[in-house]
């Protein structure tokens, strides 16, 4: 019997116009495309100028049959043909009521069911979702896999407060209209100024065991982590915000004597000594609260108008972002040998400020204030509802008389 010469089967042709040929060297190049990915483009551009599957496994590092099975879904199918066909994969591990139940533990306070943590962790869902009965085995891992589905993170908290003060809105409206000089609906005028002032408290002066050591190459700054302890101070500043200039002085404590005397250095000088109006913005902290405070420093300077930004809203102040400044810039690392060192560290890191800074951008506007004001009441309404569905939850059933 004559036996024929089974003939090699033939490298499928590869024909790329000009713009498929552009998008696969973008791909082949590209530094976020799946590796996976870059190897099939690769193929399909070698095929394309003629090499034989020999040859592309070679310069591509993979077999004669991978070089062939790319080569043939490209030219049957394109683009679409580099892509990983759909897989069944592996069957869960877990049925969908366990994961709803690990889900659900993971969305209660470990305080509530018993166990003596404060939040959980993936480790800690894992031992309870065993110790339950919900999965027989289950490691930390598929724990925050099954809670990644949702973005849930028990593990994670942020503080928040609810709005305590009735009229916030309008106060805060009142704050934001200074900040764009304007006063009751009226702009302000040239002789008219907004101060925006608190007080720092609690400034340590903490001297190092080492000295602390300058950066190198390589090296960051070096900060001892032992010192002593030098005492306390309290900064109170008054910054004017359009001419972006401040005033403050260092007291051992916070008060009335010492904010008063804040008032005092800041009023009689000029311009604001002969001003019409110097609008004073205050938080209600104990020495600038409530009707006695803005009585206490109208009585001593007749031009001065106190305005309170609302209860939890010191953000609302000014003052606030210089104070934020001086902690990081001029506090942080602590180290100073004393509490003078403290002060003058203050005092010129102040004039360094009024010689070289300017006003900040404030960008929180009235139109802002509504949205947040919309927000919180579509939250406290959400609360609301959430614990009138948990009051129904755990109260007890009444048996019907006349059933």
């Amino acid at each position: 019997m004559l036996r024929l010469p089974v003939p090699a089967p033939r490298a499928r042709q590869i024909v790329l116009t000009t713009a498929e040929r552009r998008r696969l060297k973008q791909l082949a190049y590209s530094h976020t495309a799946p590796y996976q990915r870059g190897i099939r483009v690769r193929i399909v551009l070698d095929a394309a100028h003629g090499y034989s599957n020999a040859h592309i496994a070679r310069r591509t590092g993979v077999s004669v049959d991978t070089v062939r099975l790319w080569r043939g879904r490209y030219a049957d199918e394109g683009m679409a043909g580099l892509a990983d066909r759909r897989r069944s994969g592996r069957p869960p591990t877990f049925t969908p009521l366990q994961v709803a139940e690990i889900k659900a533990l993971a969305c209660q306070l470990p305080a509530e069911t018993g166990v003596p943590l404060s939040r959980w962790s993936c480790p800690d869902l894992a031992t309870e979702t065993v110790s339950r009965g919900i999965a027989p085995a289950i490691s930390a891992s598929n724990v925050r896999r099954i809670l990644a589905a949702d973005a849930l993170k028990p593990w994670q908290y942020q503080s928040w407060v609810f709005v305590r003060d009735p009229h916030f809105a309008t106060k805060a409206t009142s704050v934001l209209d200074l900040y764009a000089r304007i006063w009751n609906g009226v702009p302000l005028g040239d002789d008219e100024y907004v101060i925006s002032s608190d007080e720092r408290t609690s400034i340590q002066a903490r001297c190092r065991c080492h000295p602390t050591l300058a950066p190198r190459a390589a090296r960051m700054m070096r900060v001892n982590h032992e010192y002593k302890r030098g005492g306390a101070l309290a900064y109170l500043a008054a910054y004017d915000g359009h001419r972006a200039h401040v005033f403050g002085h260092c007291s051992a404590k916070t008060g009335i004597v010492p904010f008063m005397t804040l008032v005092e250095q800041v009023m009689t000088q000029e311009p604001y000594a002969s001003a019409k109006r110097v609008f004073w913005v205050v938080d209600n902290g104990s020495s600038h609260r409530g009707k006695a405070a803005a009585d206490r420093l109208t009585k001593r300077f007749p031009n001065a108008v106190m305005v309170h930004t609302p209860v939890h809203a010191s953000w609302l102040n000014q003052v606030e972002i210089f104070f934020s400044i001086v902690q990081r810039k001029v506090v942080s690392p602590n180290d100073f040998t004393s509490l003078d060192q403290v002060e003058n560290r203050l005092i010129a890191f102040e004039r360094r400020c009024n010689a070289t800074a300017w006003p900040f951008r404030w960008k929180f506007t009235p139109a802002d204030l509504e949205d947040l004001m919309a927000r919180i009441e579509r939250h406290e309404q959400k609360e609301s509802n959430l614990q009138q569905h948990d009051d129904c939850d755990h109260q007890p059933a009444v048996l019907d008389p006349a059933a």
